[in-house]
């Protein structure tokens, strides 16, 4: 994946859980990718390497590459305007710091290049550090974006052995968990659950 669409001159980094978990000396199966181009030339570009692909969450710009059994999600460089709840628009970009901004906690906004170049705009390695899970910006607004991220919060304190809490979270996360049921459908609520379990 890496080769060909570096052969096209497209910047594609790894992202998210596969990055958090080499920063926590972990291994990882879920390998995720940041790339330059528009879903549409991500898609091109596998067929034409007859790579198979899933396109379900080509509107927010997910291209799933299908290799073996192994699957690949590749995301567009974007921006997500007019959040609420779990709903978002999408605006592709080609600005790194703004597809970051976007993300849930500094850990996940950090990417890595195929030979091994850290970007951290949110000193997420440090968050890794110091055992805590810490919002990009405002907690108050990052979780009415998206009331799932309250569970996603709980999830990744268990990536510790001795987790740092950060005052004033605990307060603001349940204060809008009622909002979980309401934003939220029971499959994406279990699906997070069995993640964390």
């Amino acid at each position: 994946i890496i080769e060909l669409f570096e052969k096209e001159k497209h910047d594609i980094r790894f992202v998210g859980g596969c990055v958090r978990d080499a920063l926590l000396g972990k291994k990882s199966s879920d390998i995720d990718f940041v790339i330059s181009c528009d879903p549409n030339t991500t898609a091109k570009l596998l067929i034409e390497n007859k790579i198979e692909i899933l396109e379900y969450g080509k509107k927010y710009g997910t291209i799933t590459a299908v290799i073996g059994k192994n699957f690949f999600e590749i995301t567009s460089l974007r921006e997500d305007k007019n959040q609420s709840g779990r709903y978002t628009q999408v605006q592709f970009t080609d600005d790194w710091q703004k597809d970051a901004l976007r993300r849930d906690f500094t850990f996940n906004a950090i990417n890595i290049n195929p030979i091994g170049k850290i970007e951290d705009y949110f000193n997420g390695q440090n968050d890794i550090k110091l055992q805590q899970v810490k919002f990009i910006g405002s907690i108050e607004e990052r979780i009415q974006e998206d009331y799932l991220r309250i569970l996603r919060y709980f999830r990744f304190l268990g990536l510790f052995e001795n987790p740092n809490l950060i005052d004033g979270y605990e307060e603001v996360l349940y204060k809008n968990l009622p909002q979980i049921r309401k934003h939220v459908s029971n499959n994406q609520m279990r699906h997070e659950l069995l993640k964390m379990l």
